[in-house]
C-alpha cells in the first residue's frame, strides 16, 4: 500500500548542508493506522511532504499503491487524503463553500459532489457548524473542517501531519477518535512528538530520529523490547547514587530530583528485565537509607522513546 525505500533528504542553502532523511525505509500495510512518532526536528514532516508529492527525495524511492510518488504525482495525489500540519483553510468562506470548493478542485461536479460533501460532513461531525464562516469555528472544528476536505475524493490513504496541534485535551480526544473511525476503513499514516496519541490509536508506531527510523512495531512491542525494567526509588542517605551504579545488578541509574527535606528520587533500569526491587531493598537496609519509595514497572513508550531520542 505505501512503502519508502532507503530515502535520503539534504537540504541545501549556501553553504549549509543539512541531512533531513537518512536512509529512511518503512512499510504501511492495507487497513494499517501508523504514528510516527519523533521529537520535533526528527524528520516527520519531511517524510510526510515525500510522501504527498510536495518535496522530491535527494535518493530512494516513496510509492503508493507501486506507483512512484516522483514520476506518477497526479495518480499518487488521487489515492491520498492530506492534512499539512498548516491547515490550508480559507478563513472568509463557509464551511459548505469551502467544501464545494474543495471538490471542484478535484474535478467532482453535480450530484457526485453533493454526495461527497454530505458524506464528509457526517463523518467529521461538521453538521451544527456547516454554514457558519470558518474564521469563527474553534480550532477543534477548524481540523476537522481540514481533515473533511482531505477525504472527498474517498482516499485509501490517510496522511496527517500533526493532526492535533494546537488543540485542548478534549478536541485532541475528538480528533484521536475520529482516525481511529477512519482507520477502520482506510490506510492511516500520523506524525506527533505525543506519546499518548500513538498509544490511543496506533496499530504500529515509527520512531524516527535525527533522520533515521530507530525503531518500529506496535506500541506493546516496543515496551517488550526495551531491555530491564525501571525501578522507582525515593530515599534519603549518603552516597545512594554511587551506591547503586556500583552494583552488578543496575544497568543505569537516572537521578529524577531531590525533594523536600533531603529525599532523593531515582529511576532504576536493571540489566537483563530482572526485578530487582528486593536486592535494592537489602541494600537500603544495609546503607540504613530512609526509604519512602520503592516501585518496580516494566518500561513504558516513554522510556523506550527517551532511550532512543536521547540516548537515556
Amino acid at each position: 500500500m505505501l512503502e519508502v525505500k532507503n530515502v535520503s533528504k539534504v537540504y541545501r542553502n549556501d553553504d549549509v548542508v543539512t541531512q533531513a532523511l537518512d536512509n529512511v525505509s518503512f512499510k504501511i500495510n492495507k487497513g494499517e493506522v501508523v504514528g510516527l512518532l519523533g521529537p520535533n526536528g526528527a524528520g516527520k514532516t519531511t517524510t510526510m511532504k515525500i510522501l504527498t508529492c510536495f518535496l522530491s527525495a535527494t535518493a530512494g524511492k516513496a510509492l503508493i499503491d507501486g506507483l512512484d510518488v516522483f514520476e506518477n504525482p497526479d495518480e499518487v495525489r488521487s489515492r491520498i487524503g492530506y492534512l499539512p500540519e498548516s491547515n490550508p483553510l480559507y478563513l472568509d468562506m463557509i464551511v459548505r463553500e469551502y467544501l464545494e470548493f474543495g471538490a471542484n478542485v478535484r474535478k467532482i461536479y453535480g450530484s457526485k459532489q453533493k454526495a461527497a460533501v454530505e458524506r464528509v460532513v457526517a463523518s467529521c461531525d461538521l453538521s451544527k457548524v456547516v454554514h457558519r464562516r470558518i474564521g469563527h469555528l474553534s480550532k477543534g472544528y477548524r481540523q476537522r473542517t481540514g481533515l473533511a476536505q482531505a477525504l472527498l475524493h474517498d482516499p485509501k490513504i490517510l496522511i496527517l501531519d500533526e493532526p492535533t496541534s494546537g488543540l485542548d485535551p478534549n478536541q485532541i480526544r475528538d480528533i484521536l477518535k475520529l482516525i481511529s473511525e477512519l482507520g477502520q476503513e482506510k490506510t492511516v499514516i500520523h506524525s506527533t512528538h505525543i506519546l499518548g496519541e500513538v498509544e490511543t490509536t496506533s496499530d504500529r508506531v515509527l520512531i524516527i530520529n535525527n533522520g533515521k527510523i530507530v525503531a518500529q512495531g506496535s506500541p506493546q512491542e516496543l515496551m517488550q523490547r526495551s531491555s530491564g525494567r525501571i525501578l522507582y526509588l525515593t530515599v534519603k542517605g549518603e552516597k545512594v547514587s554511587d551506591t547503586l551504579k556500583a552494583s552488578h545488578l543496575v544497568k543505569s541509574v537516572d537521578p529524577i530530583g531531590t525533594l523536600l527535606q533531603d529525599w532523593q528520587r531515582f529511576a532504576i533500569q536493571s540489566v537483563e528485565n530482572q526485578d530487582i526491587a528486593e536486592a535494592i531493598f537489602a541494600l537500603a537496609v544495609e546503607k540504613k537509607w530512609s526509604l519512602r519509595e520503592l516501585n518496580s514497572e516494566a518500561a513504558s513508550l516513554e522510556d523506550v522513546f527517551a532511550k532512543l531520542t536521547r540516548g537515556q
